[in-house]
């Protein structure tokens, strides 16, 4: 049996340039997807799959994120002066969601880099990676998913999903043999390829379980596109000494951290809500006569 994954990565250090003028400001991870900020789901997602210790890669102006996960005594104070217990448990649930560590990457050097930061706080154990802007919905925690394959493989794995040809050039994409339904041994990776050069229409999606020798990897990468240290490009160093496997996930992915995909997003989460979800529903049928 592997070692076990008990700690999870989250770069959460970009500029979040898709999404001015909201982002100016504020962290794109703090957007809220009806009642809560992206990166939360991220993080119950983690916690679902039994996962308690986060690590967030973080920059300057993200403090918010810090207080997100903290307690707030004075919000509580007022809530509890108020007899509002309801609220005051919820508040206080995020501030005991899981045990939170922070690291800077003090400069925007990409995601292979930011990974690359958490490296002392992971350890010699594997870890997850989750990119806070895809939002997964699905029964069983995505993270999860790549655990079980992780532990019946004792290999790194990635989450992929099967997207259009003329998509394909606007994500990281694999070169892949079937092992079983929905789990492949990767042969190659490309970054971002033309949709004529693409070796399939998998493509790489923002969930990851990795093992130590990532940091090594990592730290023989060049940089890559956009002159910054590609995660991808590590696990594809990666890939001359061990095997890697894919993993067609189950669940609905949304690109939060793309205008159309967060509408998406709230959405059918708003719809999906347990108090809001029946209201909500009956308001999109009227907007649509």
């Amino acid at each position: 049996m592997p070692a076990p994954v008990r700690k999870v990565v989250f770069p959460a250090a970009g500029l979040g340039t898709r999404f001015l003028p909201a982002t100016k400001a504020m962290p794109k991870e703090m957007l809220c997807v009806v009642d809560k900020p992206i990166i939360q789901y991220g993080v119950e997602e983690a916690v679902g799959a039994g996962i308690h210790s986060v690590i967030v890669v973080t920059g300057r102006d993200k403090s918010a994120m810090e207080d997100h996960f903290d307690i707030s005594y004075e919000l509580e104070t007022v809530l509890a002066s108020r007899n509002k217990t309801a609220l005051l448990s919820l508040a206080r649930s995020v501030a005991e969601i899981a045990d939170v560590a922070y690291i800077r990457q003090k400069e925007a050097l990409g995601l292979g880099h930011a990974v690359l930061r958490a490296a002392d706080l992971v350890g010699p154990e594997p870890f997850a990676v989750i990119l806070p802007d895809d939002v997964i919905y699905s029964q069983t925690p995505c993270i999860r998913q790549l655990i079980d394959v992780y532990e019946q493989y004792e290999a790194p794995c990635i989450a992929v999903m099967e997207v259009p040809n003329d998509k394909i050039s606007a994500y990281g994409c694999v070169a892949v043999e079937q092992v079983s339904d929905t789990v492949y041994r990767i042969k190659d990776m490309v970054e971002k390829p033309k949709a004529s050069e693409a070796p399939s229409n998998l493509a790489i999606i923002g969930r990851y379980v990795l093992t130590p020798d990532i940091f090594p990897a990592l730290r023989h990468t060049a940089p890559g596109a956009g002159s910054e240290i590609q995660l991808t490009d590590g696990i594809r160093h990666l890939l001359k000494s061990r095997q890697i496997y894919a993993v067609k996930f189950e669940g609905t992915r949304y690109d939060a951290g793309d205008k159309l995909g967060f509408l998406k997003a709230t959405v059918e989460f708003g719809l999906r809500h347990e108090t809001l979800g029946a209201d909500f529903r009956v308001y999109l049928r009227e907007l649509a006569l």
